[in-house]
This record gives structure tokens, C-alpha cells and sequence, in this order.
């Protein structure tokens, strides 16, 4: 390993994302690495949907201790209705 590979923190937490997308439509997505994933997304290289719904902004993102709990959480964050996708995002008793 070198030194630079040594230097980049190692997390285990996984995110739950919401990305606005420039039609207005919402993309949520899970990842081990939000900064790196949210740029894919914008750079066109991320999900089929975000290459034809160009994204706008990172709305926000929730911290998960695995990918399973994760997982979970944006099979649960896709079936809400759109104006309750960032509210699930903040609310406590979503954990």
C-alpha cells in the first residue's frame, strides 16, 4: 500500500442520497462514497436515470452503519410520495 492510499480514510458507512434532478424529478440512490458517487451522477457516468435527468443538487443524505440497513431504507424512500422524500431524509423515526 502506499503512502497516498494510506492516507485516504476507510469508512464502513454506507449513505442514502437524494439528488434533485434539473426536470424536478427526485433520484435516490445508496453508496460507500457520496462525494465520489454525486460526482459520477453529475458527470454523467452514474445511474440510467441521472444521464437522462441531469442532476441539480444533492437535497441530502443519511448515514447508515451497512449496506443492508441502507438498502433497505431507499426501497422504503422510493415509495413515498415526493413531498415526503426529504422529510424521510431528517425525521428520527425513519431509522
Amino acid at each position: 500500500m502506499t503512502d497516498a492510499a494510506a492516507s485516504i480514510p476507510v469508512t464502513d458507512t454506507w449513505w442514502l442520497y437524494l439528488i434533485e434532478c434539473r426536470d424536478g424529478t427526485y433520484y435516490a440512490g445508496i453508496t460507500n462514497d457520496l462525494e465520489s458517487r454525486y460526482e459520477a451522477h453529475v458527470a454523467g457516468k452514474g445511474a440510467r436515470y441521472t444521464r437522462s435527468h441531469p442532476p441539480l443538487r444533492l437535497l441530502g443524505s443519511r448515514p447508515y452503519a451497512n449496506r443492508s440497513q441502507a438498502s433497505r431504507a431507499e426501497w422504503e424512500i422510493k415509495r413515498l410520495p415526493k413531498q415526503r422524500k426529504v422529510g424521510y431524509l431528517t425525521d428520527p423515526a425513519t431509522d
